[in-house]
């Protein structure tokens, strides 16, 4: 490849130690690096205007030539505390959803476990700008990201999604990966590894380059996210790819 590498990331918290360290490691010089929404980074993998994209795992399906790079992502072993369904009432009492429209994966992943795992059928609404203050009643709604971090202490009725999900199905879950839409050159993709590495090196730093009092970043950076691909997070992926697959 004659040209740098085009990579996009989403900018929340929980790529802020990945992308500490690409933006620290010699592999800077090899790319063109931007940030967007998930969904933003799916469009451009899919128009071919990015190269490789930390995508939400839902869109795998939509990209031609998807291929999963390096062994670093966004996952959970448990709680993730910055995917969840939040409720003034109990999950039995809800009657409709908003659901976030930054991330398909968080909002495919509710889906399923509505369906297979709570056994509840509801009013699936699509989130203005405004959801989060709609949240009265009997209507919840999936918030992720930083703007769920900010609303772990505003409900009292939350659902963590990926803490449902390995009690469901016994699998890590696999929010975003690495992935690209062509075949890259295996040294890039080793120093880009490394790069992630370097980031995952430097937690510290990292939760002190970002202030965030609404949540420990220590808790969440060390016990809530995972980054590493392992063989649990792919059969994870794998199976939540294969509900994917049955949905409509």
């Amino acid at each position: 490849m004659n040209r740098n590498i085009k990579v996009t990331a989403v900018s929340y918290l929980n790529t802020k130690p990945l992308l500490y360290g690409i933006e620290r490691h010699p592999v800077l010089s090899r790319i063109d690096l931007n940030v967007a929404y998930p969904s933003q980074i799916a469009a451009q993998l899919q128009n071919d205007t990015t190269d490789i994209g930390l995508v939400s795992t839902a869109a795998i399906l939509t990209i031609p030539n998807a291929q999963i790079v390096t062994d670093y992502c966004i996952a959970a072993d448990g709680p993730v505390a910055s995917v969840c369904i939040y409720s003034n009432c109990p999950l039995e009492e809800v009657e409709q959803i908003y659901m976030d429209y930054q991330s398909r994966t968080s909002v495919k992943l509710a889906e399923i476990l509505l369906k297979h795992h709570w056994k509840k059928e509801l009013t699936i609404l699509p989130a203005p700008e405004d959801f989060i203050d709609r949240i009265e009643g009997t209507t919840a709604a999936v918030i992720i990201g930083d703007r769920a971090l900010k609303a772990n202490h505003r409900f009292p009725y939350i659902y963590d999604l990926a803490e449902h999900w390995k009690a469901f199905t016994g699998y890590d879950f696999v929010f975003a990966a690495w992935i690209a839409n062509k075949s890259l050159p295996e040294d890039f993709i080793q120093e880009f590894s490394a790069a992630n590495a370097l980031g995952l090196e430097h937690i510290d730093e990292v939760i002190a380059d970002n202030p965030f009092p609404e949540y420990s970043l220590d808790t969440y950076y060390r016990k809530n996210i995972r980054y590493k691909l392992d063989e649990n997070k792919r059969k994870g992926l794998e199976l939540f790819l294969q509900y994917l697959k049955e949905m409509p």
